[in-house]
């Protein structure tokens, strides 16, 4: 089983450059992991795709600047489910021990990284181009993150690990804003894609869970 899981993720980076990533392909592991009966864990290392609770859309990004304030690479709400860049890398918050495979708990920092342009979900105090509220970005690269790339999970209901389906918030380190996003939508350059930016307060809007991705499996000692 841990093979095919491996299997599965390398046939993902390897098909980055391609047009389109495979859905059935990408979510296949947790499709029959989800048809065995067995809960699916989100560890460090998983490709997956966020979605909108609300909306059903998917956290998105391209290498398609904002227009106004910072000017860094846009972060959209995507309304297909068959697009490769809606693919995001889940990392840990860098100088911890923690290592691919490791389950995540309510409360860990963490970081996603764009899994095409390699960039991470940053966000600061520029203003969204919609709403005003907090803008959210992609910025850096491989090896160049910093703290505005930082959030804290924090699972909604009684759970204390991360898993697929799980109702989820993602709160900003620095700015204090939880990822948020509505049906209020872009008419030019991504035209039908919703605004995702950063609000300070708890809303139904800033709600997400994991869907569809590459879900490896827990590798941590017990």
């Amino acid at each position: 089983m841990a093979l095919g899981f491996f299997a599965l993720a390398l046939f993902l980076f390897i098909t980055l450059d391609s047009d389109v990533v495979p859905s059935s392909a990408a979510s296949a592991s947790a499709s029959a992991a989800s048809s065995e009966g067995v809960e699916v864990q989100i560890t460090y290392g998983t490709v997956l795709k966020l979605m909108h609770e609300k909306t059903k859309f998917r956290l998105h990004s391209h290498d398609v600047p904002y227009g106004s304030g910072s000017g860094q690479q846009s972060v959209t709400g995507f309304p297909n489910v068959d697009d490769s860049n809606s693919y995001w890398i889940v990392r840990p918050q860098p100088g911890t021990n923690a290592k691919q495979g490791d389950s995540i708990k309510s409360g860990t920092i963490i970081r996603l990284q764009h899994m095409r342009t390699r960039k991470w979900l940053h966000s600061h105090l520029h203003a969204s181009p919609i709403s005003g509220n907090l803008e959210v970005s992609c910025f850096g690269a491989e090896n160049e993150s910093d703290t505005g790339d930082y959030w804290r999970l924090l699972i909604e209901g009684s759970g204390k690990t991360w898993k697929q389906d799980q109702k989820i918030r993602l709160q900003h380190i620095d700015t204090g804003g939880y990822l948020h996003s509505h049906d209020k939508k872009y008419s030019r350059i991504a035209g039908g894609q919703q605004e995702v930016c950063g609000v300070r307060e708890k809303r139904a809007d800033n709600v997400w869970l994991a869907a569809e991705g590459v879900y490896l499996p827990v590798t941590e000692s017990k």
